[in-house]
């Protein structure tokens, strides 16, 4: 059975305004994953530069994608929940920004415990926003939340 993240229309059936924005998940394995958001005509604003919600979208996929990965056909289930974020902008995004969070390995071990305890987990993890030149556009702090479905 192909992993619901790596499944062809993913993001077209489940979060359709990532795919029109040009959202697209470029790698993901246990540890990382990227996701790219382009600046286009659909994704400006009035400043020039990529709107905020469209690489906040990037983001948050980022980590989205690892934690499903991770919870992905979990026995007993586990529910999530982003629960809080943080942004930072640093440079305008005026091309293409690709989103890395690296925390793969901790959103394994943090479900693992909300699962061997029964009790919920929370967990901040990191995507770093880069521009095609290495340079850095934007940091997100996503607090996830964790929890076995009753």
């Amino acid at each position: 059975m192909k992993h619901p993240v790596k499944s062809r229309g993913f993001l077209l059936l489940n979060l359709p305004a990532a795919w029109f924005s040009g959202v697209r998940i470029m790698e993901v394995n246990e540890k990382t994953c990227q996701v790219t958001v382009p600046y286009k005509w659909f994704t400006k604003n009035p400043f020039r530069s990529t709107y905020f919600a469209c690489l906040s979208m990037a983001a948050e996929l980022s980590t989205g994608a690892l934690a499903m990965m991770h919870v992905y056909k979990r026995s007993p289930a586990v529910s999530m929940l982003i629960v809080k974020m943080e942004s930072t902008y640093i440079k305008k995004a005026t091309g293409v920004t690709t989103f890395t969070c690296e925390d793969g390995y901790i959103l394994r071990e943090t479900i693992d415990k909300a699962i061997a305890t029964g009790e919920g987990q929370t967990l901040i993890t990191r995507s770093s926003g880069i521009n095609e030149r290495g340079e850095s556009v934007a940091e997100f702090l996503f607090t996830w939340s964790f929890k076995v479905k009753q």
